[in-house]
């Protein structure tokens, strides 16, 4: 008998357990897709602040950014990072997410919407670039100053620094830069999206580096938010960030 209660006791326990690492339906579950040369740990802020909130949230790092530097390798292309995403979806079995894709991110939320629109309630671009199919990154960047490719074929911006601590911004692989999307499924445009357009205090948003992007966006009958903040606003307005986010959810 004894036996009998404490196996009972366990699979009772043990029920409690996983069930309380299930996410709820009740709650929107966002994935997060930094931008070019961050990480997941980039949106941490964000993250407190929708959890506080009552959302779930993921943030993945793409391979070879962020803590994951050390997997970089000059073989990380765009379909490596797509399946970054997918993979993260698929394994943690989310539904019903909310996409989140900050500026190179578009281009991975893009890709993941093509290959799993049924995972996906709705898409947010966040000074993003809205790939068409067949194009690169590189096809719609102008370029940069203080920007080298090293022997890795991997982006080093000005800012990205070997000597500065974690957690910090890291080269971008270059392959994903220049790799053409490829966009078949039609079920993606079905899927309800946002465009959000960081403009900072006192500026044109006609000038805005991403506005031809948000242009994009409009075309395609998108709904276009206006965000005052640079183009990170994960650390210059996160507050506000989080609620645009939420407003455009709750629609």
């Amino acid at each position: 008998m004894k036996q009998l209660l404490t196996a009972a006791l366990f699979f009772l326990t043990s029920a409690i357990t996983f069930a309380s690492f299930q996410p709820s339906p009740s709650k929107p579950v966002y994935v997060i897709v930094h931008g070019a040369w961050g990480g997941g740990w980039s949106f941490k802020k964000v993250d407190q602040l929708l959890t506080t909130n009552g959302n779930i949230v993921y943030r993945p790092t793409l391979t070879g950014q962020g803590e994951k530097v050390h997997l970089a390798t000059k073989e990380v292309n765009l379909e490596t990072h797509l399946n970054d995403i997918i993979n993260t979806v698929l394994f943690e079995e989310l539904e019903d997410i909310i996409l989140v894709g900050h500026s190179y991110g578009g281009m991975v939320i893009t890709g993941v919407a093509d290959r799993i629109p049924e995972k996906i309630k709705k898409l947010i671009y966040v000074d993003a670039f809205v790939p068409e199919d067949n194009e690169s990154v590189r096809e719609s960047w102008s370029s940069r100053d203080g920007q080298v490719v090293n022997e890795m074929g991997y982006i080093v911006p000005s800012w990205v620094s070997e000597d500065k601590l974690p957690p910090k911004d890291v080269p971008h692989p270059g392959n994903t830069l220049t790799d053409k999307i490829s966009l078949k499924n039609p079920e993606r445009l079905t899927i309800p999206t946002t465009y959000i357009l960081t403009v900072e205090k006192g500026l044109d948003p006609e000038a805005d580096y991403f506005s031809k992007h948000a242009k994009r966006a409009e075309k395609k009958n998108w709904p276009i938010k206006i965000l005052t903040a640079d183009h990170n606003p994960q650390w210059s307005a996160p507050e506000e960030f989080v609620k645009v986010l939420e407003n455009i959810v709750s629609q």
